[in-house]
């Protein structure tokens, strides 16, 4: 039997000491040395060196409400977000399931960005050509990145809202037998990375904080796997509510509604194959420009944040840890808490999915379509957007009917893509998400029968 490279199980992603030490070790010097060192794929978790979950809980002074905000941090991930986790999983579950084979497929990775780069990092380390097919209005970082792993790009137009373009471009690749690719929005090694990985890490995260549990998970889909956590959550704590943030400039979800917007990584224009809407609680929506202007203050207004009562050194390690998408899933979180009126105690926890470091050019792009940036201007926006955010534009998805229409939106998008309506039906009960899930499993095994 043909040996598969060497890399992680699902459980080993979730709990890295059950790696060999030594193998370990050898990673976490990699990661800081060589992040080109194939090794690096046992870094692929969210603990960090000690073996707890990268995180950070954002005072009252910033967020305003008497519950906690528990922001887990996928900058530590190589290749700097979390998307590297479902772009290897899925690469590793088809090279154990003999569908992609080494030395004749080309990668495809769909995206608008961090996926993309993904998957361009982890083919380079596991030796396979990778071709991303993303936007052409995306941050340049973006794209730079995806070349520095050695990836190439097919870029379609329009921006983040336009992904349904580059699912397109993709399905037409895939036509070419010796292109796989690694479809993020319907394949669902995306759902089983975040459900087990994510999903529990959050779970050990609140670990000695507040009351130790959950009340509210919020994340916006993008591919819709980071929102799996919610599923894992929710089989712990029942009473957990998840809410889908959406822009509101394009609030597919919540009303049908269809725009441009500039929060990078989110709001797609359709309801992606692997959401399950089940569980899904709440749809809210946040404003793209007060992502932007709360990155750049976030990044650049230290000071206003000490003025908001904030240590100073807890808002100097803000800096480089959060992208647009970090920020949106912040003030989604504030506006769950305060809809919930949740208190002293309780815990929303969110993701932070990349940090600054591919976001210099979108505040860039924000400094130059303002008059001035003063810190009095960052003030006043510390105060507006994050003290000042409401509970509006929530929208309880919980009944019957607004889970009809959620089925009934993700039929218009994936019937064109070759899927049935029996597929998608069967989606309309739990059972199938959980053995979806419950696969984990199995290739924990194939993953170690085969490497």
């Amino acid at each position: 039997m043909a040996k598969i490279p060497f890399g992680p199980t699902y459980d080993e992603m979730l709990d890295p000491s059950m790696v060999d030490s030594g193998i370990r070790a050898k990673a976490l010097t990699a990661l800081t040395e060589n992040e080109l060192d194939p090794i690096n794929l046992f870094n692929i978790t969210w603990k960090n060196e000690a073996g707890e979950v990268r995180k950070v809980v954002l005072p009252p002074a910033l967020t305003g409400i008497d519950a906690n905000v528990v922001v887990l941090l996928g900058c530590g991930f190589p290749s700097g977000s979390h998307k590297v986790g479902p772009a290897y999983s899925t690469l590793i579950e088809g090279l154990v399931d003999g569908e992609i084979v080494p030395g004749e497929h080309t990668i495809l990775g769909p995206s608008t960005g961090n996926f993309g780069i993904g998957t361009a990092y982890i083919s380079k380390l596991l030796g396979f050509r990778a071709i991303v097919i993303m936007p052409d209005n995306m941050s340049k970082e973006r794209y730079e990145r995806i070349r520095k792993y050695g990836g190439e790009l097919e870029l379609t137009p329009g921006s983040e809202s336009d992904v349904i373009l580059t699912l397109e471009r993709t399905h037409e690749m895939m036509k070419n037998p010796k292109n796989k690719a690694l479809a993020q929005f319907e394949l669902f090694p995306n759902y089983r990375f975040h459900r087990h990985v994510t999903g529990n890490s959050a779970i050990q995260a609140v670990k000695g904080i507040g009351n130790g549990r959950i009340a509210g998970f919020t994340s916006a889909p993008g591919s819709a796997g980071t929102i799996a956590a919610g599923d894992q959550i929710k089989a712990v704590f029942p009473e957990a509510k998840i809410a889908a943030l959406e822009p509101y400039e394009c609030s597919t979800l919540a009303n049908g509604g269809r725009g441009q917007h500039r929060i990078e990584g989110i709001g797609d224009k359709m309801c992606t194959l692997i959401h399950n809407v089940l569980t899904t609680d709440f749809i809210i929506l946040i404003k793209d420009e007060e992502t932007i202007q709360g990155l750049k203050i976030f990044h650049d207004g230290v000071e206003s944040l000490v003025k908001l009562g904030v240590d100073r050194d807890f808002a100097l390690g803000l800096r480089e840890c959060f992208g647009p998408s970090g920020i949106c899933n912040i003030l989604g979180a504030i506006k769950l808490a305060k809809f919930l009126r949740l208190g002293p105690g309780d815990n929303v926890v969110t993701i932070a999915t990349d940090g600054f470091d591919r976001y210099q050019s979108v505040l860039d792009e924000l400094n130059g379509r303002y008059l001035e940036t003063a810190p009095f201007v960052l003030d006043r926006w510390a105060n507006d957007i994050f003290l000042g955010a409401t509970d509006a534009h929530v929208y309880d998805v919980r009944k019957a009917a607004a889970k009809e229409r959620l089925f009934v939106q993700k039929e218009n998008d994936w019937l064109r893509f070759g899927y049935t309506k029996q597929f998608l039906d069967s989606m309309r009960e739990q059972a199938f998400w959980d053995e979806q899930y419950a696969k984990v499993r199995q290739y924990n095994e194939k993953i170690c029968a085969l490497r």
